[in-house]
């Protein structure tokens, strides 16, 4: 499964553009999540899915595919690296490539470097997380594990989004979700915006402050004995 915002941020202003892609090879669809420079991912989608579509590609496995998108990524850098230099842009497409081939003994995942090399996920590092990473990767890292079954995957990953965009203004809804059925090999898509999360959102803050509540804090009562007032300063 993938879950990513739509926020794009251009100077000034504030656009929602999907950064989940589904495209197709020999009848069979795998998922592409981006972040980086939009008219980076877009060139590379495009040449991405000729690729897919030329006659003498015939791709059984998904890493495949992922090294097809790192060979259009280099290519894209040679045409327009020097040109963002100047501008004073970096190159920074980072991708997520998802699904299951027909040579594929299981759906996995694969993290396309801006560079054009890649890594597979693993069963001590079951996801990938790309964009703004520092706040949500936290609670992916304590309780995302392997087996975790996709009900509670789905809700971290929305925790995750929820996490960064609560700090940052250019991550928010609408969001995509791409989920993988690995017996019927297919996807469901649907996105989400604000109110349809809404009830979601403030059972987990009402269950932050709960704990907070909860929290032990004799190992802080020699800290407090002297203080007349527990109100943070």
């Amino acid at each position: 499964m993938a879950l990513a915002d739509t926020r794009i941020v251009k100077g000034g202003e504030r656009l929602s553009k999907g950064k989940l892609t589904l495209v197709e090879h020999r009848a069979q669809r795998l998922f592409i999540m981006t972040s980086g420079l939009r008219s980076l991912r877009d060139k590379t989608v495009i040449y991405l899915e000729e690729k897919l579509a030329e006659a003498a590609a015939d791709f059984e496995r998904l890493y495949q595919v992922a090294q097809a998108f790192g060979d259009q990524l280099r290519r894209v850098r040679e045409e327009d690296g020097a040109a963002l230099a100047q501008g004073g842009l970096s190159f920074n497409l980072h991708a997520v490539i998802g699904g299951q081939l027909e040579g594929d003994p299981t759906p996995t995942l694969f993290y396309v470097y801006p560079e054009g090399n890649w890594i597979e996920a693993a069963a001590d590092s079951p996801y990938f997380i790309l964009g703004r990473t520092l706040y949500g990767k936290p609670i992916l890292d304590r309780l995302l594990i392997f087996d975790t079954p996709l009900a509670q995957a789905l809700a971290l990953a929305y925790l995750a989004f929820d996490a960064t965009r609560t700090s940052v203004v250019d991550v928010a809804f609408p969001i995509d979700v791409i989920v993988f059925d690995p017996l019927t090999r297919s996807f469901s898509q649907q996105r989400f915006d604000a109110a349809a999360l809404a009830s979601a959102a403030e059972w987990w803050q009402q269950c932050l402050r709960a704990a907070l509540g909860e929290f032990p804090m004799d190992w802080g009562k020699s800290l407090l004995s002297n203080v007349s007032s527990t109100k943070s300063d």
